[in-house]
């Protein structure tokens, strides 16, 4: 037989296992009701994005509406006719327009070896293709006589340019070039 305190024992592991079962049930019904609650808002967000769909479809219709009355009052603009479309290449090259006497030849693309422009350049001048004028090209010397003019006049530049005045080097020779400019445009 079982004594008392057994029973009541066995009877408190019968109600938490009954409160246990309840939780378990419980939950399960929670994680339903959540999915379902998922679900509607997935269907939600569905319809708003159709619903937007469906303003931006009725106001590209509306808008198509005014821009054929425009079309119709203001611009005057048609629809392609059958006789319109052309059959093929030669019917669209027969379109082109014929070229001027002294218009440049059209310009192609080509590959040539580096010795092959050399003594191109060397036996004809280059000319522009639009006004058909003489090119020169820079030589790689000049290059070097740009870059060491602009150096030049960008350190100058720079010097100008410079808040602080007081604290500004200059050589003697260009201290003595600005006394000199200075003496001629004071008439001294």
């Amino acid at each position: 037989m079982m004594t008392s305190s057994q029973a009541r024992s066995l009877g408190w592991a019968a109600v938490l296992a009954m409160c246990f079962a309840a939780v378990v049930v419980l939950s399960f019904k929670v994680h339903a009701v959540r999915s379902e609650v998922l679900l509607a808002e997935r269907q939600l967000i569905a319809l708003q994005r159709e619903t937007l769909l469906l303003e931006t479809e009725f106001e590209t219709r509306a808008s198509q509406r005014q821009l054929a009355e425009w079309n119709q009052v203001e611009f005057g603009y048609e629809a392609p006719r059958a006789g319109q479309f052309l059959d093929g290449e030669r019917q669209l090259a027969s379109l082109g327009e014929v070229r001027g006497p002294d218009a440049p030849s059209p310009i192609r693309l080509a590959s040539a070896d580096a010795d092959e422009i050399a003594a191109a350049a060397a036996d004809a001048p280059m000319r522009s293709p639009v006004s058909g004028a003489k090119v020169t090209l820079a030589s790689a010397a000049s290059e070097k006589d740009a870059g060491a003019v602009f150096a030049q006049a960008f350190g100058d530049f720079l010097i100008d340019a410079s808040p602080i005045r007081p604290a500004r080097a200059e050589t003697p020779a260009r201290a003595a070039k600005g006394a000199a400019a200075a003496a001629k445009g004071t008439g001294e």
